[in-house]
């Protein structure tokens, strides 16, 4: 929309059921991640094999993000939300009823394949329906629901399973078909100028989103080498095709390009919270899964409560003052970490308050930022590939995470980290402080700057 045009009454409903949405979109994302072992043990596969049940699931949601983000800049915005919630509800009824771990796969590939309307949504909808001045909280609630549905998502997962046989797990995000005669209702009937999608150029951006995410996952050089050439590949039709799935200007656009970037390694060096926070307090602290559990929740409902205050922020006192914020929050928290990794768990869950609320804030300000340098037309797609780049660097860092673990570390780079065998995790988080210094630098270099320049020629020509 205009960014001077007035909210339409719509908006303020829709960002409440896309809330919702989020919470039970984020739950169904992580909800499988415990019951694993279970699933090992009952189709007598390994734990690698297994794996593949998130893997898959990530994977799909990726690459389907910015799918039905180019969709939605020539479909209906309803109608693709029709779409894919109801091969949703395909995908949760194949995996309900699966008596072979392929039709668990297949389950889970369907669910995927549906939900990655949603982060694509979640994207479009603030943009679309809420003017500049109030699309900061608009983006807050999203992520608040985000936040909201990482935090209870494995306690609800757990319960489930103490009952039930895993296989209801299926079934919990199905509420999520309740908000479908609400999207029907309250979506208009914007549409995009039509034009043709080029499904050669999509799919060889997924061929090569899936290949780097079996290199980095399977460690096999091959993946490595055919996701480049796929990429050369991409890049070919996007500059040849007569109406490429990615327009090249878009990444002409320098303040998107560079948003692009700093996704990248904030997604990269934030999910270093929720993975390796549960290997630290197993590994260091001897904590059970429950308690682990329990020792994250603190930071995740203090994210999900201020998410909507970052939002404010945002609207209020502007991006930059959020970001920054947001990084003084994180180095904090990793600055900490890498102190005292080893420490109490209550110390560790206070800690991660600092960097829960941190991320959530850091993320609300970049999409705002990014959503602002978009024209109107590219809005589907360009937000498309931010929430495409955010899964992908976060299914990436898992991998890069899960390698330092296992290299442990011979001394701790830490001199005021003084607990025996936790410098290996003291280590990635000194690491993670100075990344996150080179985030915040290339921020004001680009942003902060570019923002000053344009207050100042907002005072000159008041002044005249």
């Amino acid at each position: 929309m205009n960014e001077h045009q007035q909210q339409p009454p719509s908006a303020e409903k829709l960002i409440r059921i896309l809330a919702f949405t989020m919470i039970l979109s984020s739950m169904s994302a992580t909800m499988f991640n415990i019951v694993l072992p279970e699933i090992s043990k009952q189709f007598q596969l390994s734990f690698a094999q297994v794996s593949w049940v998130s893997s898959i699931y990530m994977l799909i949601y990726a690459i389907g993000s910015v799918l039905y983000g180019k969709l939605a800049d020539t479909y209906k915005l309803k109608n693709l939300l029709t779409f894919g919630l109801l091969l949703f509800l395909v995908g949760s009824i194949v995996g309900l009823s699966a008596q072979a771990y392929w039709m668990v796969l297949l389950g889970r590939i369907l669910q995927a394949a549906g939900a990655a309307v949603i982060p694509a949504t979640a994207m479009i909808i603030p943009v679309r329906y809420f003017p500049a001045e109030s699309r900061g909280r608009a983006l807050g609630i999203t992520a608040t629901g985000l936040a909201i549905g990482s935090a209870i998502g494995p306690v609800v997962s757990a319960l489930i399973v103490s009952v039930f046989h895993w296989r209801w797990l299926f079934c919990i995000p199905l509420l999520i078909l309740v908000t479908l005669p609400l999207y029907r209702k309250y979506l208009g009937n914007e549409q995009g100028q039509g034009g043709r999608i080029d499904w050669l150029g999509g799919g060889l951006l997924a061929g090569t989103v899936a290949l780097l995410l079996l290199a980095v996952t399977q460690s096999g050089w091959i993946f490595g080498v055919g996701s480049f050439m796929l990429f050369l590949l991409f890049l070919l039709r996007i500059r040849s095709a007569k109406e490429p799935f990615v327009q090249p200007r878009l990444f002409s656009n320098k303040s998107y390009s560079v948003g692009l970037i700093l996704g990248i390694f904030i997604m990269s060096v934030g999910y270093a919270l929720p993975f390796l926070t549960p290997q630290l307090l197993a590994d260091i602290n001897g904590l059970a899964p429950g308690w682990i559990g329990f020792v994250m929740v603190p930071g995740a409902v203090a994210a999900a409560i201020l998410g909507g205050r970052g939002g404010k922020l945002a609207d209020t006192k502007g991006t930059r003052y959020l970001f920054y914020t947001a990084s003084t929050l994180l180095l904090l928290c990793f600055a900490l970490l890498s102190t005292f990794a080893g420490v109490s768990p209550y110390l560790i869950a206070l800690i991660l308050v600092f960097g829960n609320v941190g991320q959530i804030f850091m993320q609300i300000s970049l999409s705002k930022t990014i959503s602002l340098s978009l024209p109107k037309e590219q809005t589907g797609v360009g937000m498309g590939l931010f929430s495409l780049l955010n899964f992908l660097s976060g299914a990436i860092a898992t991998g890069v995470y899960g390698k330092a673990v296992d290299l442990g570390a011979g001394s701790s780079w830490n001199p005021l980290n003084l607990f025996q065998g936790a410098s290996t995790y003291s280590n990635i988080y000194i690491v993670l402080v100075a990344l996150q210094a080179g985030v915040l630098l290339l921020f004001m270099l680009q942003f902060g700057k570019a923002a000053g320049q344009r207050k100042l020629q907002l005072q000159t020509t008041s002044y005249k």
